[in-house]
């Protein structure tokens, strides 16, 4: 199975580089500008959280997040982390993804910063 590769990347990840990792499939994938970066035999990979699991991709309308107030709107500037997450853009807040939906945010699960 092949690999997608983000082309012309300058930016090494790693440990100290200063971008968010995540624990993703057994391995550190790194938040940058909305994408999620895996470095990989001298390239960098890009990697997308799967829908399912501990990261479902259901409307959940009574999430309750005492991290924001109900005015809060998810977007780029918003001040919170864009995480590819299955066909869709998730937002990390406090350890898990939050999803813009209508009038509400649903909670797409837990994630494990790195």
């Amino acid at each position: 199975m092949g690999h997608e590769i983000h082309e012309q990347h300058s930016h090494r990840h790693g440990e100290g580089c200063g971008h968010t990792g995540l624990s993703h499939d057994g391995h550190t994938d790194y938040l940058h500008d909305g994408h999620l970066h895996h470095p990989h035999e001298g390239h960098t990979d890009e990697h997308r959280l799967a829908v399912g699991g501990a990261n479902p991709g259901k409307c959940t309308p009574r999430h309750a997040c005492g991290s924001h107030d109900a005015a809060h709107r998810h977007d780029r500037r918003c001040g919170h982390e864009a995480v590819p997450h299955g066909d869709h853009e998730d937002y990390l807040v406090d350890g898990h993804l939050h999803h813009p939906h209508g009038d509400h945010c649903d909670d797409h699960g837990a994630v494990q910063t790195v």
